[in-house]
């Protein structure tokens, strides 16, 4: 097994079955948490784009020569797009100088919108699943991501703004 399968795979995790894309994704949120708490938003922030390069070698390494291949058990991609989704609320609250596990109702909502635009992959995310490349299979879970993180944010606008009057 070579490094890049072993990252590709995020060291086995992406071989859990059923969903493996799901697995990969609640294994991102635990590892994020635990990055976010002990070591906080900014190291958070530069493991997403340590995982994120480390996804765009690994599948070029593992892909190369097998166009439209995206085996499922490749999950590092899942691991970069569920870290930006979750940036969003980890970054809110160190900004606001939260210490402590991240609350509930932030991670919990961009490990839910993740999965979501992962699966249903609209518009721009759509469009790079297409490309059948090694790079569609990461671009396509950093959009998700994005989007993800950016439902993340209007909901908890919405919850604050009128729930919390």
């Amino acid at each position: 097994m070579t490094l890049a399968y072993r990252i590709a795979t995020v060291f086995g995790i992406g071989h859990l079955r059923p969903a493996s894309g799901t697995w990969g994704s609640a294994a991102a949120i635990v590892a994020g948490l635990l990055i976010d708490r002990f070591l906080g938003a900014p190291v958070l922030a530069l493991a997403t784009v340590a995982a994120t390069l480390a996804g765009f070698w690994a599948c070029r390494s593992e892909l190369s020569g097998k166009p439209g291949a995206d085996p499922s058990e490749f999950v590092i991609d899942e691991v970069a797009g569920q870290w930006i989704a979750l940036l969003f609320p980890a970054v809110a609250f160190w900004w606001r100088g939260h210490e402590g596990f991240m609350p509930y109702p932030g991670w919990v909502a961009a490990f839910f919108f993740f999965r979501f635009f992962d699966i249903w992959k609209p518009w721009l995310a759509g469009r790079a699943d297409a490309r059948g490349d090694a790079d569609g299979v990461m671009i396509d879970d950093l959009w998700a991501g994005l989007f993800a993180g950016v439902a993340v944010v209007i909901s908890a606008g919405i919850a604050h703004g009128i729930f919390m009057r």
